[in-house]
C-alpha cells in the first residue's frame, strides 16, 4: 500500500482567524490529541506580528513546549521574513515555512509588499534558514485564483515555485487559498508544475469553499502528489483573502485516502477526539463533509477507522 503524508495545519492556518482566543495550554493539548491520532507532521504556529494575527502571539512560548512534549513530531512554523526567522530559531524551531502570494495585489494586501519584494524576502529567508540548518517549506499562495486579480497565470506559479526551490525550499506547497480550484484545473496545473519541481517535493493545500476540496486532493493524487495539508474539523480560512472558507478537513482526506488504497497512519477516531476538544475551545460545531457519517459509525461501535 502506497503512503501519503498529511501535514496538519489547524493550529496555524486553522486558528489564525478564529474569533475565540485559544490559550497556549489548550493549543498544546490539541496537538497532543492529534499526535495520539497518528499525526506526524504539523504546522504549529506563525512568527508574525501579534497585532496582525493576535491568535499567534504565543508562538515563542508554544514552540519549546511542543518540542519538549512531542520530540518526534515534525513541527514547522511560518515565518514572514528574517525577523520572524530569528524569533523562530531562538524558540528552537527546526523547520520553517514562508508564504509567497502569486499576485501583486495579494502581496500588497497581505504583507504590504510588491510581488518582486515579497519574492526577494522569501528567497532571503529560505537561504538564511538553510544556512542555520533548518528544514524549509515554501507556500505559493493564490496559485489558482486571486480574490483581487482573478485567474492566476500558470507560468507565474511555475516560475515562483522554481525560484523558491532554487532558494532552498525543500517542499513547495501549492495553495488554493480561496478554494476556487476544480479537479481538472488541479490535474492540469500539477502536470505542468511537476516538470519544473520534482513531484516528491510538491505538496498541495486546499480549501473547501466550493465543496471540491477532497475531489481536488484526489486529482492531486492522480497527478503523483503524495504530500497534503489539511485541518482537523475543517477549521480555517485566510484572514487576508475575502471569501476563503475552511481548509479541507483532515478526517475527510484520511477517509478518502484509506478507502482508495493509500496509507497515512492516522486514526479517524482519534481525529474525532481532537475535533470534540476543538469544538469546546472554539465554542461551535466543527467537522468536514463526512463528519455526521463518521460520528454515526463511532456511535454504532464500528472498529476504529484508520488509513
Amino acid at each position: 500500500m502506497e503512503s501519503i503524508v498529511i501535514t496538519e495545519v489547524a493550529l496555524r492556518d486553522g486558528l489564525q482567524n478564529q474569533a475565540v482566543t485559544v490559550a497556549t495550554p489548550d493549543k498544546l493539548q490539541l496537538i497532543r490529541l492529534l499526535a495520539q491520532a497518528g499525526v506526524t507532521s504539523l504546522e504549529a504556529t506563525s512568527f508574525v506580528s501579534p497585532k496582525a494575527v493576535p491568535q499567534m502571539a504565543d508562538a515563542a512560548e508554544l514552540v519549546p513546549q511542543v518540542l519538549s512534549a512531542l520530540p518526534d513530531l515534525r513541527m514547522s512554523v511560518l515565518v514572514p521574513n528574517a525577523k520572524g526567522l530569528e524569533r523562530a530559531h531562538a524558540a528552537g524551531a527546526q523547520e520553517i515555512a514562508v508564504v509567497l502570494s502569486a499576485t501583486e495585489t495579494m502581496n500588497r494586501k497581505n504583507i504590504n509588499m510588491s510581488l518582486a519584494q515579497a519574492t526577494d524576502v522569501s528567497e532571503q529567508t529560505l537561504q538564511a534558514a538553510r544556512a542555520r540548518g533548518l528544514r524549509t517549506r515554501a507556500y505559493v499562495a493564490v496559485a489558482f485564483d486571486c480574490p483581487f486579480e482573478g485567474a492566476v497565470p500558470l507560468d507565474v506559479v511555475a516560475a515562483l515555485s522554481r525560484r523558491m526551490l532554487d532558494a532552498g525550499a525543500q517542499e513547495i506547497v501549492i495553495a488554493d487559498t480561496i478554494g476556487s480550484a476544480s479537479p481538472g484545473q488541479v490535474k492540469q496545473r500539477l502536470g505542468t508544475l511537476t516538470q519544473c519541481v520534482p513531484a516528491q517535493q510538491l505538496a498541495v493545500h486546499f480549501h473547501d469553499t466550493r465543496a471540491m476540496g477532497v475531489a481536488n486532493a484526489w486529482a492531486a493524487l492522480e497527478a503523483g502528489i503524495r504530500r497534503f495539508d489539511a485541518s482537523v474539523g475543517g477549521i480555517g480560512g485566510c484572514p487576508f483573502a475575502p471569501g476563503a472558507a475552511g481548509n479541507v478537513a483532515t478526517e475527510d482526506l484520511v477517509l478518502m485516502a484509506g478507502q482508495s488504497g493509500f496509507r497515512c497512519g492516522i486514526d479517524i477516531n482519534g481525529l474525532l477526539d481532537a475535533i470534540a476538544f476543538a469544538e469546546q475551545l472554539l465554542q461551535r460545531r466543527l467537522g468536514g463533509r463526512a463528519i455526521t457519517w463518521l460520528q454515526r459509525q463511532r456511535d454504532k461501535g464500528v472498529a476504529a477507522l484508520a488509513a
